[in-house]
């Protein structure tokens, strides 16, 4: 259903692991008021079909893509200056990407698979942050989002580099606000809890190869709603951090969780 509120019209949103998920929903959200979208992904293909989803469903909306490797600084100040000449400014921007990793017992978890999901998670999220901001102070507005995790407050077993990294997130959100509050920008992250994301089904089936819905079920089960969350349920949240309505936010970690922390 649209939505009938207008926080970004004529506000430029960069959106990273956009082509899908997450990533994409909050990019159709934040379209729906008024935002001019950037969509940035490692998948060439991925964004050409997520921009083709974003334009059915917000028609006229307007959409640029970039291919890049969050984790290479020249791809990060390419997408950063592609905006700034197609858009003239950055209000927004939801730091996104990153990937779950796998799961291994720590006897059997390489520094190899550790350094790749601390990469991504980490380093990528990092760089966004220094170049976005860059441009950001030199504006003196603009809102920012980074997805940690319920994985960056709580730990689990088998997956030591996403906890890390997630963890490594939470603490980068807090000290860009403590640098940058006082040029008025606001620099937050939400920390999702199960939401119904294609990088969910492959944890599903990590957890439970033979009957993925099962391992889903279960999952389900321990959360007190009862149920995972939507992308857009989260959209949502990202969408009133990255606005006017959170101002006075700054280096808040949103739970979106249906209470997984409170247990």
């Amino acid at each position: 259903m649209p939505h009938h509120i207008y926080r970004f019209e004529d506000k430029a949103v960069i959106i990273t692991g956009g082509a899908g998920g997450i990533g994409l929903s909050t990019a159709i959200r934040l379209a729906e008021e008024g935002a001019k979208i950037t969509l940035v992904d490692i998948s060439e293909e991925g964004l050409a079909k997520a921009k083709q989803q974003l334009l059915e469903e917000v028609p006229g909306a307007e959409v640029l893509t970039c291919v890049a490797d969050v984790s290479n600084e020249d791809d990060v100040k390419a997408y950063v200056a592609a905006t700034v000449e197609a858009y003239g400014a950055i209000d927004g921007f939801f730091n996104n990407a990153g990937i779950d990793g796998k799961r291994f017992p720590l006897p059997d978890y390489t520094p190899e698979e550790f350094e790749r999901v601390m990469t991504i998670n980490s380093t990528g999220v990092f760089l966004g942050l220094k170049h976005v901001l860059e441009q950001m102070a030199k504006q003196g507005r603009g809102a920012i989002v980074n997805t940690a995790s319920i994985g960056g407050i709580l730990g689990w077993s088998s997956q030591y580099g996403y906890i890390a990294s997630k963890h490594a997130v939470v603490g980068m959100t807090r000290a860009a606000a403590a640098e940058f509050a006082c040029k008025g920008l606001q620099i937050n992250a939400v920390a999702p809890g199960g939401i119904k994301t294609p990088m969910a089904a492959d944890a599903m089936r990590q957890l439970n190869p033979d009957d993925p819905s099962a391992a889903e079920r279960q999952f389900a089960a321990r959360i007190p709603a009862k149920r995972m969350g939507t992308p857009e349920e989260l959209a949502g949240a990202v969408a009133f951090l990255l606005s006017e309505d959170a101002a006075f936010i700054n280096g808040h970690i949103l739970l979106v969780d249906g209470g997984q922390t409170c247990q």
